[in-house]
């Protein structure tokens, strides 16, 4: 599993001009799920994103989750995270795994985080999705499994 982080002031997702989710302070987390990635990968990732410690304290100093600052997060199904650049112009994204594979452990992510505490919101696998991101920094993390 792949996930781009980005600390966010506010973002929200869009499905045929109607927002599907939107949040404040918190994070929206791109998800991009390959062969072979399961239970083991998505309980990692949850609890690593969870505590991930990319807000900022008093002194301006990054030592605060999503959840000591109680925001929200955004989680939103991205296979071209995916993708393979190395050979041509047009990226190759075999190594990202089917849909039938990748909905039930992009579903699996949301459960994990919401477990964690982190109230989160989706958007909706598969469809063209708008999303608007307010990236507060910025901040953008990479995190694999």
């Amino acid at each position: 599993m792949r996930l781009l982080i980005q600390r966010v002031s506010q973002a929200s997702v869009t499905v045929d001009q109607q927002t599907i989710s939107k949040i404040g302070k918190g994070l929206l987390i791109l998800l991009g799920v390959g062969h072979g990635d399961g239970e083991a990968q998505a309980a990692f990732l949850a609890e690593k994103t969870a505590n991930l410690r990319i807000f900022e304290d008093e002194q301006g100093k990054t030592n605060l989750s999503v959840l000591d600052v109680k925001g929200e997060a955004i989680v939103v199904s991205q296979f071209t995270l995916y993708a393979d650049t190395r050979k041509g112009r047009r990226p190759s994204f075999t190594d990202a795994a089917l849909p039938e594979i990748a909905a039930p452990l992009v579903d699996r992510f949301v459960e994990l985080l919401r477990g964690h505490g982190v109230p989160t919101q989706t958007g909706q696998f598969g469809a063209d999705m708008k999303v608007e991101i307010h990236n507060d920094g910025p901040v953008t993390i990479w995190l694999e499994k």
